[in-house]
């Protein structure tokens, strides 16, 4: 069969490699790709919200089934389009990535059929959200409703921050027309992990879990970005705490999203947070996060084109997805500067490295080919993941491998999995 993944980043690439092993796939194609996911694929120069001319090139090419990996085309009603042309395509419709894609509408939607959450408040007046910051306790959570590459979340210590929080949002305009409306929402503490789940529309098989660095700087410092790291899986993530999540969270919100005409068939992430009172849903992805996507995939053990299929045809209750009793540590190598600013068109070096190497990856993110020569194109250029037996061995291969790759402005954090030694 021929498959055309949608996106050009290092969930893609980690995407593009597990149907790459696929023994049903005789073609692979991505638009636009990068220039890790080219050695492997033939790329497209067509945006990801291009839907004409993806819908066109699919039918063109004959293309089997399409995967849809980023957030802001599936919000956009990328899967409506190829299933209105008669195409066969996985992720979300826009009426259920709504999940992601609306945080007011998520928080809503926890609350109405009893699934647990941080107490919040929604706000589409600045005026009214500045008010109910005057008896709100602090620290405090605010979060752009829409999309905004993962950025769009401040934490305030003070009223101060959360004033001038609520003006950069809403009135500054920081994240665009995401921050028409704004969530408030209590601060939890806990550890965070990332749950990655396969949903058919009313199964739901869940993937390994993992924890995301949001933070740029060591120690959880500096801006939110897009993601600097990730381990899988997270040893906090007890057998005890998915009974739960299985009971409470899981299932209960693949059956509220059917409940409300919005069948899910794709990927949901679950952002949890590891309270004292029990887990809590700090947010859903309604795809693969990034770069969870490049720790949890090289552990699963099925063919990804079959537990695809499986959604798209409502099978999924007759497959068990399986992961490797191993770990996974993936470090990201990004420009200086980033999320800020940042220079690009730096030539990389060390990639032949990995070659021959089965617990090695090193997955594109921002990345481009110039005169022959594979150059940074973004703000996150790789992610280096490593396999182990145990996470402190993956954590080990995965900053020794940092070292095989050289660009000028290279910048990464150097605690990606500390957490590990406490666990």
């Amino acid at each position: 069969m021929k498959v055309l993944i949608v996106g050009g980043g290092g969930r893609e690439h980690a995407i593009a490699m597990s149907v790459k092993k696929s023994s049903k796939v005789t073609k692979l194609y991505c638009a636009p790709g990068n220039a890790g996911i080219a050695q492997i694929a033939e790329c497209a120069p067509i945006g990801v919200m291009e839907f004409d001319k993806l819908v066109a090139f699919a039918k063109e090419k004959e293309i089997d089934l399409t995967i849809v990996g980023p957030d802001d085309p599936l919000a956009a009603g990328a899967v409506d389009a190829f299933e209105e042309a008669g195409l066969r395509v996985f992720g979300p419709r826009k009426n259920a990535a709504i999940l992601e894609g609306s945080k007011a509408f998520s928080k809503d939607l926890m609350k109405k059929y009893g699934i647990p959450t941080a107490a919040y408040e929604n706000f589409d007046d600045p005026e009214k959200a500045l008010a109910y910051l005057e008896t709100a306790s602090f620290p405090i959570v605010l979060k752009a409703d829409g999309l905004a590459l993962g950025k769009g979340v401040l934490i305030c210590q003070t009223k101060e921050e959360a004033i001038e929080g609520v003006k950069s949002i809403m009135q500054d305009k920081k994240f665009g027309s995401a921050g028409n409306r704004m969530v408030i929402e209590e601060f939890m503490t806990g550890r965070e992990v990332s749950v990655l789940s396969f949903v058919d529309g009313k199964t739901i098989r869940i993937m390994s879990s993992a924890q995301d660095h949001k933070r740029a700087g060591d120690g959880d410092t500096g801006l939110n970005t897009g993601g600097m790291g990730t381990f899988s899986p997270s040893p906090f993530y007890t057998k005890e705490i998915d009974e739960i999540c299985q009971k409470e969270i899981f299932q209960k919100t693949v059956d509220a999203m059917r409940s409300e005409g919005r069948e899910f068939k794709g990927i949901i992430f679950f952002g949890l947070m590891l309270t004292k009172d029990g887990p809590k849903v700090l947010e859903y992805n309604a795809r693969f996060g990034d770069p969870e996507a490049q720790v949890v995939l090289p552990r699963m053990k099925n063919d990804i084109i079959d537990v695809v299929d499986a959604c798209i045809d409502g099978t999924l209750d007759q497959i068990d997805v399986e992961f490797e009793d191993n770990a996974a540590v993936c470090v990201v190598l990004a420009s200086d500067g980033y999320p800020v600013s940042y220079q690009k068109g730096y030539p990389i070096t060390g990639f032949e490295a990995f070659d021959g190497k089965d617990d090695y990856f090193c997955f594109h993110a921002g990345t481009s080919e110039k005169d022959g020569q594979i150059v940074t194109n973004g703000g996150r250029v790789l992610g280096i993941t490593a396999l182990g037996d145990t996470l402190k061995e993956a954590r080990k291969k995965a900053y020794e491998a940092t070292e095989w790759i050289s660009f000028e402005n290279k910048y990464m954090r150097h605690d990606i999995g500390k957490a590990i030694d406490q666990a």
